[in-house]
């Protein structure tokens, strides 16, 4: 009779030492070296002597007592058996003798280490040794023994020696079976989804873990994992509307479909990707020893292809999509947490990308994520340790080349990724709020440089500058207070401060913004729209806005120049020249100046002089500079021009 494993005993069934859950087969067979059919001892076994503490009068029982005692044994509920030093069965009850299927005496003479498996595995073979010769004092294991009647047992055993002078050990099994049973019903229970019976996440994430352990898949012939992860669109609509009941429903629906999906895979491999619903209208496809990207591609494609079909719920037609994270790569060094980021962040690209659709995680598109995550996570800290600067880019009158004004644009130092233009960080200052603090430095490190640039040349015409104003700072503070502090501060003039807003934030402004920018302009400050022309265009309503000045995105002065600024010719759009002409002169009957931005090349600036333009700004005339080079071009006559 040989025993076959069947995996490690759980923890609560182990008592020293830890052993391995063995199937044995109960069936009749000897042990080594002993008879077949052994005699039944004539004289009853010696019972074990009472516990201690036990009377005096009760130590040597008289002959009642020990029949009593082997009465006792004989007929007691728990199955048992007395083993010698050699191993073998001394006598066993009743209760033994049926839950292994033996007739009666038929246990006796034959070797326990067979009957209950106690030899097949090294560590329990070595304890057990030492139990019988005397030298350990208890020992558990639980075993799979096999009844004859080919049905399986499952029997928790446990030896302790018998107290001397006795040579013998007793031997206890007990049936666990039924509770073996109700465990794995709690644990089915416990990691399955109630709704769509699929594993849930916590059963997900025990075989994850388990696929990425080494010695998991240093055996696999790949190496690698795969993951799909899925979330149904627009799935909330459902339950809001159809209610909760329907929902479920539609979710067990789609287990089904995503269940034979993953079937169909597995019919070509060894086995099938395992589905999990990971909670609400989230589904994940497990596809351990992956092949690489193009098999996870085409479950995802599968998938998708699945839930397009239309469900048909008592009635209810329902149709839906789903958009998919695809990962892909090798099992080593890859974590469970870090799988599942990823998984979550190209869910979330797909999604962002227009959902119903699948996208493949993307390293550099994910760098760049992290990139502004790191920089959103520390804006508001860096104005604090003051890690932004300003530059100042000239703005150049049309007809005499002088500079008229300066443009603020800030640039955050940053000591990982070095100088970040606007273009960088203010998005991410407005989603976040900080654009506000930010925004207030500004302001006032501007105002602050142009009344130093008016006191450093007391006879020379003053310049205005220019800042950006972003239309959260109108909405989350108290933008005309904090001009009005700045500019009594630094005793700026209000006239020599001009405020930039985008097209698409002033057109349309109604209520707080619009009593904002009035108050503005009834204080002296200059308001500007910038980049006019590519936002809403509202003409209408312009003429009812304070705005003193438009500033032409430069995407029309770039489109009527005719040379580029490497001296190479270039075809003018004569669009863009009708359309700025029209700006302009439409900008001047309003009573508004014109700025044109982008100029890089003197045929450029020779047409906008010429239809008009007030001032320009572009490379030209200067990049952004810091503010001691402002000083040197304010010294100069006229702005230098190539």
């Amino acid at each position: 009779m040989s025993g076959t494993s069947e995996g490690p005993a759980p923890a609560g069934d182990l008592v020293r030492p830890a052993v391995t859950e063995r199937h044995v087969d109960t069936s009749s067979r000897t042990s080594a070296g002993a008879s077949p059919d052994p005699p039944v001892p004539s004289a009853p076994p010696v019972a074990p002597e009472p516990p201690s503490g036990t009377p005096a009068s009760m130590a040597v029982p008289d002959g009642t007592s020990l029949r009593t005692f082997h009465a006792a044994f004989a007929t007691a509920p728990l199955a048992m058996a007395v083993v010698d030093r050699e191993g073998l069965v001394v006598t066993a009850n009743e209760a033994l003798d049926t839950l292994l299927g033996a007739g009666a005496g038929t246990l006796v003479g034959r070797s326990a280490a067979d009957l209950m498996d106690l030899a097949s595995d090294p560590r329990t073979r070595h304890t057990y040794r030492e139990m019988l010769g005397g030298g350990q004092a208890r020992m558990r294991c639980t075993r799979r023994l096999k009844h004859p009647d080919g049905r399986a047992i499952w029997a928790q055993i446990t030896i302790a020696p018998l107290p001397p002078p006795e040579r013998a050990v007793l031997i206890s099994v007990t049936d666990i079976g039924a509770k073996r049973e109700l465990q794995a019903r709690l644990r089915h229970l416990q990691m399955h989804d109630p709704v769509t019976r699929l594993p849930n996440r916590a059963l997900f994430f025990e075989r994850l873990s388990a696929a990425l352990e080494a010695e998991t898949y240093e055996e696999r012939g790949t190496g690698r994992i795969g993951l799909c992860y899925l979330d149904l669109d627009g799935f909330k609509a459902v339950n809001d509307t159809l209610g909760h009941r329907v929902g479920d429903r539609l979710l067990a629906a789609v287990a089904e479909r995503l269940t034979r999906c993953a079937e169909e895979v597995g019919l070509t491999r060894a086995t099938a990707p395992l589905v999990a619903r990971l909670g609400g209208d989230e589904f994940a496809l497990l596809v351990e020893d992956s092949t690489g990207t193009d098999q996870l591609a085409d479950l995802a494609e599968s998938a998708l292809k699945a839930l397009q079909a239309p469900f048909d719920l008592s009635g209810q037609r329902l149709s839906l999509s789903a958009s998919i994270g695809v990962v892909e790569r090798r099992a080593a060094g890859t974590t469970a947490t870090g799988l599942m980021q990823a998984a979550d962040t190209t869910l979330y690209w797909a999604k962002a990308d227009g959902k119903g659709r699948w996208t493949l995680f993307d390293p550099e598109r994910n760098a760049h994520r992290m990139t502004r995550q790191a920089l959103s996570s520390t804006l508001r800290s860096a104005v604090e340790r003051g890690e932004f600067s300003l530059e100042y880019q000239p703005l150049v009158g049309m007809e005499d080349g002088g500079v008229h004004g300066v443009e603020a644009l800030v640039r955050w130092n940053h000591p990982r990724f070095g100088t970040l233009t606007p273009n960088r960080f203010i998005g991410l200052a407005e989603e976040n709020g900080s654009i506000v603090q930010l925004g207030r430095w500004v302001l006032a490190t501007a105002c602050r440089q142009a009344r130093r640039w008016q006191l450093d040349r007391p006879d020379a015409p003053p310049i205005f500058v220019s800042v950006n104003v972003a239309v959260r700072q109108v909405w989350d503070s108290d933008l005309v207070a904090d001009v009005a502090k700045i500019l009594t501060e630094t005793g700026l003039a209000p006239n020599l401060l001009q405020l930039e807003l985008t097209e698409s934030a002033v057109m349309g402004s109604a209520g707080r913004p619009l009593q904002a920018l009035q108050a503005l302009s009834d204080m002296g400050v200059r308001i500007a729209i910038d980049d006019f022309g590519t936002g809403y265009s509202n003409l209408a309503y312009l003429s009812r806005l304070p705005v003193s000045v438009l500033k032409l995105d430069g995407s029309f002065v770039r489109g009527f120049q005719y040379e580029n600024a490497d001296g190479s010719s270039a075809h003018p759009n004569p669009a863009d020249e009708v359309i700025v002409e029209a700006l302009v002169q439409l900008a001047h009957r309003l009573g508004l100046t014109v700025t044109a931005e982008c100029v890089e090349t003197p045929s450029q600036a020779s047409r906008l002089r010429r239809i008009g333009c007030d001032t320009g700004q572009g490379w030209l005339y200067s990049r952004p500079v810091a503010p001691e080079h402002i000083s040197a071009l304010l010294t100069a006559a006229a702005c230098p021009q190539p």
